[in-house]
């Protein structure tokens, strides 16, 4: 896989990048004694100085440029290659991690990924979407498009971590689930289905966490959970924003993209506002992607704050209001227009 990588909106960003490496360049160049006239030693503090305002200007233009993201950019950067996914934030934080495979059913799915772990003082049920990261990894993963194998995985051990009561954990990362015809033969809507309808009566405290892309059922089928939180940077969504402008305007480009993201609200903060999530998990200026470590800080304080908190309550109640959160998404009042008003 190639490392260099560009965003559309970033191109700005990167011909300033260019011109702080040529001057770092320069600078290495310079001798750094005097020669005897002062000249040296000024011309390497012209440049250190110029270097210095052109990094404050590349600090102030990621800010300003991630302040002002389109719902278009947003999938985008949560698309990113570099951005963690689901084993990079086992590697950060999760302690003692011990994978389980396999549905017991049909075989093991490597685009969900599932294990016990330690989070902060919690011990718990890791569950997660994984795209890859090399070429190789990504068509072993389906680029993160889980199987119906891989949501019978889940289940089993959502059911394991219930009987052993542990929490629930889950990663949310992918642009759905797995459309191909031995996926369909094997029954994908109704595995899907079935996890939405088991997890709603986990006698369990479940967290999730949407990490970078939010797909459709194929998000859902993992996302049943007392606590739903974004990364600043993710999307989460019916549908995504190319399979909607394909429905819409028969064709998807980039105009046609940008429309339907924007129509779709798949952003974090239009999800909070709709009442969708519960919370924004911040990420690193200029995000996750480029300060993994710092956004896996970010992500295990919420995760550690959240599983104290859900761990104080009746699990009675606490499945009950799981269960009329989602009965109550997407609630709507109609109003009587009187013949002739």
């Amino acid at each position: 896989m190639s490392t260099y990588y560009q965003l559309a909106f970033e191109k700005p960003l990167r011909a300033l990048d260019v011109q702080i490496e040529a001057a770092e360049v320069a600078l290495r160049g310079l001798p750094m004694h005097d020669d005897g006239e002062g000249a040296v030693p000024m011309a390497a503090e012209k440049l250190t100085r110029e270097l210095d305002e052109m990094r404050a200007a590349r600090e102030a233009m990621v800010t300003d440029l991630y302040a002002n993201l389109t719902a278009w950019d947003t999938v985008r950067v949560a698309r990113h290659p570099k951005r963690p996914q689901t084993r990079d934030y086992i590697d950060l934080f999760c302690k003692d991690f011990c994978e389980l495979h396999g549905d017991r059913r049909y075989g093991d799915d490597p685009a969900m990924v599932t294990g016990f772990a330690k989070i902060g003082p919690h011990r718990c049920m890791i569950i997660g979407h994984q795209k890859g990261r090399t070429t190789n990894e990504k068509i072993a993963c389906h680029f993160g498009c889980a199987h119906p194998e891989g949501y019978r995985k889940a289940l089993l051990k959502m059911q394991l971590a219930e009987k052993y009561g542990l929490p629930i954990v889950t990663f949310v990362d992918t642009p759905g689930a797995y459309p191909g015809i031995g996926a369909e033969e094997r029954h994908q809507a109704e595995a899907i289905a079935v996890n939405l309808r088991e997890m709603s009566q986990l006698a369990t405290p479940i967290v999730s966490v949407v990490i970078g892309e939010g797909g459709s059922g194929g998000a859902l089928g993992i996302a049943i959970a007392d606590k739903v939180a974004m990364l600043s940077y993710s999307w989460y969504s019916v549908i995504s924003p190319e399979g909607c402008a394909a429905i819409l305007w028969k064709t998807a480009n980039e105009q046609t993209n940008n429309a339907a993201a924007a129509a779709l609200n798949l952003t974090a903060n239009d999800n909070i506002k709709l009442g969708i999530i519960d919370e924004i998990v911040p990420e690193p200026k200029g995000g996750a992607h480029r300060n993994q470590t710092a956004a896996g800080q970010n992500l295990e304080k919420y995760i550690v704050s959240m599983l104290a908190e859900l761990k104080k309550q009746d699990l009675a109640e606490l499945v009950e209001r799981r269960y009329q959160r989602f009965r109550n998404l997407g609630v709507y009042s109609e109003v009587s227009v009187m013949a002739g008003g």
